[in-house]
């Protein structure tokens, strides 16, 4: 605690080793650790700590350090400071450490004071592998110690509130896990024709034709074609085989023999419709390939720099989102990484990540500020923009059958999770008629703008809890908490018991060394 807070009336600071056993973890020889539950539970570190009792994963058939039940436990290296209450009789590694309270004060109150203050004990946590305290650096550690029924008023407090505080986090964690289903009711609705009214209903009810879907298609894989044969063209003139001034036109008129360069196109496949669902009326079924003109892995050498040209790191991609601030440095200029800068209209896939879950979903590139570059980790697709919607196409790739399409062919080798980009050349797309597309992409714009403000509204309050919390126990080890009593038993009292029982008890040491002439005594309960 601060030096500069004055002590409560009728509260004592001591060592932790003055008011407690302390008692250091020490690992058994790895050959009695089992899994069958022979022997005592055994616990190592934080890793088996649940929210107040520690969880068994494995038992020790020779324990060499044992803590009661009521024990606090306290993690004292990598990390320090988390706290835990034994809930039985358990072996202890060297990972941990356990409290035992004396003459009969509560475990609880250390408990709850361990989590105030274990910050302090972390900050003297030294090494390079794994930051840890030692034995005299716990036992040496100030509390500050009510009177004993002070003690009891202040647990019941401290529970009171934090049990009001889990129930609205407890809230707030529903809210979030409702603002998901909801996020993925709107997708789905979106690609399945039910979150706007559609073009069909929309031409019947204002007496107008529209174009379907399929009519769109023919469009865009005719647009397809011609920015191929464009891009050949120039391939073409860049080898002096064509004559700078012949155009598309003019060269369409003249003889085939010339002109077999148009016959290496290869149109796209459309998907088998075979096992697809039936589409809303004005809908039709597209491969990605056929929606797109490019499908590209991205650069695959490894950045060195600090700075240079950006190029994004695997995890800027996201379903439905692109962070083009999470990036590395290039060190060539950009003109070395032509063919892999990506632009406004993009949609980027993840191709491997190590959570399979995050494998090949997509998000859309916009608000490009400046020149960045794709890795090697990130597929590039490039719409037939004009004739298609590209914020519609994000929204189809991340759920539906255009993501189970993707999940049926995620691989997974050494860890690592992947598809190919002739994968994603397959996946179906459900296109409905160009204006519902953009009246859908708008819709949903609406509606995950509203569901980021809810989800803001909820992270704000529940970090809010998180502070409400740490407030409480502040105010509780101030004494603030609880009105204090001019009746209660100073808390100097309740040392100078301690000290004659350790006495009595004819203790060596307060490290868990106890004499022959008898145990101290220690609460009952916790």
């Amino acid at each position: 605690m601060s030096s500069q807070l004055a002590l409560p009336t009728g509260w004592v600071e001591a060592h932790l080793e003055t008011v407690a056993l302390v008692i250091q973890g020490q690992s058994p020889p790895g050959s009695t650790y089992n899994l069958e539950g022979e022997g005592l539970p055994f616990f190592q570190g934080k890793a088996e700590f649940g929210d107040l009792h520690p969880i068994p994963v494995k038992w020790c058939s020779a324990p060499n350090k044992i803590a009661e039940p009521c024990d606090v436990l306290i993690s004292v290296r990598a990390p320090v400071g988390p706290t835990n209450l034994a809930d039985r009789r358990c072996c202890i590694g060297r990972g941990l450490a356990a409290i035992r309270p004396l003459a009969g004060m509560p475990s609880k109150y250390f408990l709850y004071y361990l989590r105030h203050t274990g910050s302090l004990l972390a900050k003297q946590a030294t090494g390079t592998t794994f930051k840890a305290i030692n034995g005299d650096q716990l036992c040496k550690h100030p509390v500050w110690i009510p009177p004993y029924t002070e003690q009891k008023r202040i647990i019941e407090a401290i529970e009171s509130n934090l049990t009001k505080l889990d129930a609205a986090v407890a809230a707030l964690k529903r809210v979030k896990s409702n603002l998901k289903r909801y996020r993925a009711s709107v997708l789905k609705a979106a690609v399945e024709g039910r979150l706007v009214p559609t073009e069909a209903e929309l031409a019947r009810k204002e007496g107008r034709d529209y174009e379907p879907a399929s009519k769109l298609l023919e469009r865009i894989l005719k647009e397809r074609r011609r920015r191929w044969e464009e891009a050949e063209l120039e391939k073409l003139k860049a080898k002096g085989k064509i004559p700078k001034t012949t155009t598309l036109e003019q060269t369409a008129l003249e003889g085939d023999k010339k002109h077999q360069w148009k016959a290496k196109y290869k149109e796209p496949k459309a998907p088998d419709t075979t096992n697809l669902p039936e589409l809303p009326e004005g809908w039709c079924w597209a491969s990605l390939e056929q929606l797109s003109s490019t499908i590209r892995n991205g650069y695959s050498k490894a950045p060195r720099e600090t700075s240079g040209v950006p190029i994004l790191r695997i995890s800027a991609v996201r379903p439905m989102s692109v962070d083009t601030s999470d990036i590395r440095f290039l060190p060539l200029p950009i003109a070395a990484y032509e063919g892999f800068v990506i632009a406004n209209g993009d949609l980027l896939f993840t191709r491997y990540n190590g959570n399979p879950h995050l494998v090949g979903v997509c998000g859309l590139v916009k608000k490009l500020n400046q020149p960045i570059v794709h890795p090697d980790k990130l597929i590039r697709v490039e719409i037939v923009t004009g004739n298609v919607d590209p914020g519609f196409i994000e929204i189809a790739c991340n759920c539906g059958v255009s993501r189970s399409h993707v999940e049926k062919r995620v691989r997974t080798t050494a860890g690592q999770s992947g598809i190919s980009g002739g994968d994603l050349k397959a996946m179906p797309i459900p296109v409905p008629p160009l204006l519902e597309q953009r009246r859908v992409f708008f819709e949903v714009q609406r509606v995950w703008s509203v569901a980021d403000s809810v989800e803001r509204i909820r992270g704000h309050s529940e970090r809010k809890c998180t502070f409400l919390k740490q407030s409480i126990l502040k105010a509780a080890f101030e004494g603030k908490l609880v009105e204090q009593c001019s009746e209660d038993e100073p808390a100097s009292v309740l040392l100078n018991r301690i000290e004659a029982e350790r006495d009595s008890a004819g203790m060596e040491s307060s490290r868990g060394k106890k004499g022959r002439k008898g145990k101290m005594s220690r609460a009952k309960d916790c």
